[in-house]
């Protein structure tokens, strides 16, 4: 299975908004509004059109990752970071390998954008995969109730959150 991996146009809206309803239809932790969430997010300040990323397979949209500009926030310490949300996979094409590629494309692509971290609220078996570790260790919590098994932070950069802590603001469009 041959995947094309690009960055997100504008003629692939309809298409996201589709597969991402249809990626978390009836998921155990979703509220269903992910699809909305895309939406209100390409819409914001916090938009990066380069980390909005889709997966195509023999010309059709099958998975799409989204990264939005957060603040990690202690008192005047300010740290600028990106929340992954969502990533979104066609059901008949899950577990093939296309959630991975589009969250390493994302980190390569943020990495060259010049970001050093990346934070997300996931399953405990699917991200540590990639590099994620609790975001409890470098003292980053989120602004919602999440299990802290839930909560994840990487480093893009060797030492990135070293002397980071706080809390999460994602922009309001999040919410």
């Amino acid at each position: 299975m041959i995947i094309k991996i690009r960055t997100e146009e504008k003629s692939d809206h309809q298409a996201v908004f589709d597969l991402t309803e249809k990626a978390f239809a009836g998921m155990k932790y979703s509220e269903g509004d992910e699809h909305f969430l895309v939406e209100r997010l390409r819409k914001s300040d916090a938009f990066i059109p380069e980390l909005s990323i889709v997966a195509e397979y023999k010309g059709k949209i099958v998975g799409h990752i989204l990264l939005t500009k957060v603040k990690i926030v202690n008192g005047e310490k300010v740290c600028e970071s990106l929340a992954i949300a969502p990533v979104s996979v066609l059901p008949d094409y899950q577990k093939k390998g296309i959630g991975g590629n589009l969250i390493e494309t994302a980190h390569q692509k943020a990495k060259e954008l010049g970001y050093k971290s990346v934070v997300l609220v996931g399953h405990e078996d699917y991200y540590p995969r990639f590099g994620y570790q609790l975001a409890s260790k470098y003292g980053i919590k989120f602004p919602f109730e999440v299990p802290d098994i839930n909560a994840m932070a990487i480093e893009l950069e060797k030492g990135a959150l070293k002397n980071v802590s706080g809390e999460v603001q994602h922009p309001k469009e999040f919410y």
